[in-house]
This record gives structure tokens, sequence and C-alpha cells, in this order.
């Protein structure tokens, strides 16, 4: 189930997306779960699907790769690098589905806090329209609409 009401995304320009949700519990947990490579798995894609981390080096210049396992076993990967890290408040990074290498998205996450609680919100920088025409035709909200809600009761049960 996806809680819609709960995210919000905003096309921002031709070639910006952002997308924002407040997250019941505080910046430095939701900063440390969206860094943790132990709980990525638990929230990271879709709930029909299976999220392997193979590499996470959380700090400029390190890399990270995700791998998306689906039911009858078939598998995609996602990949990219950190281009800044300020805990609790910042991550820059890029992301890349490799099935089409080549289409970077420079993603910039902002953790605000609101007393207990904490806004995130994603902004994805695309090359060009066509890559973000392509991403939002592909499922790119739904999906991390679902990501997100994920996130929240895996939060919820962290507090």
């Amino acid at each position: 189930m996806t809680d819609q009401n709960a995210s919000s995304m905003t096309i921002l320009s031709d070639l910006e997306i952002a997308m924002t949700r407040v997250f019941d519990a505080p910046r430095d947990l939701v900063f440390k779960t969206y860094t943790d490579p132990e709980a990525i798995p638990q929230w990271w894609g879709l709930r029909a699907t299976t999220t392997i981390v193979d590499k996470m080096d959380v700090r400029p210049g390190g890399v990270w790769r995700y791998i998306q396992r689906e039911a009858d076993g078939t598998e995609y990967a996602f990949n990219g690098e950190y281009r800044e890290v300020t805990p609790p408040e910042r991550l820059v990074y890029t992301f890349e589905f490799e099935p089409m290498p080549g289409h970077v998205i420079v993603d910039t996450v902002t953790f605000e806090k609101l007393g207990g609680k904490t806004r995130v919100t994603a902004t994805s920088l695309f090359a060009s329209v066509e890559d973000r025409d392509g991403m939002l035709s592909a499922g790119m909200e739904a999906g991390a609409y679902e990501s997100w809600d994920l996130l929240a009761e895996l939060l919820a049960a962290s507090s």
C-alpha cells in the first residue's frame, strides 16, 4: 500500500523533480537509516523485490551499487557515486539504472529537522528532458512513494 498523501512530487524545471515527505522520526535516525547498508534492504525499492547492497561507501568519492531481485529471480542494478555527505543534513550522489547506461541523475537529499520529525526532500537533476520524462513514464513517482512508505514503517519500528 502506498500512502501517496504523505509524499509529494513537484516538477521544478525541465530538468529537475523534487519529492518531499515528513517522517515521524528524528533527523539523526532518518539520516542514519538512509546511509546504513544494513537498513537499505529493508526499505529501498518495491515491496515485491529484494534489495541487495553490493557496495555502499558513504563518503565523498565513495560508490554505491544496489541490486533488485524480483520473485522470478530477475535482477537489475542501480549505482552511483557519493559527491557530498554532510551528516545529518545532506547527501548528494549520482544515480544510474545499469540497464540504461549513460543516463545519470544527480540526486540531492536534504534532511530538515522539524521538532521530533524530519522533512526529507530529494531533488533529482536530469541530463535532459527526455531522461526526466523517461523516468516519470517508467513509474519513478510510484516507486519512490512505495520506498518511502517502507522507510516510514522501518522508522516507526525503530522508534
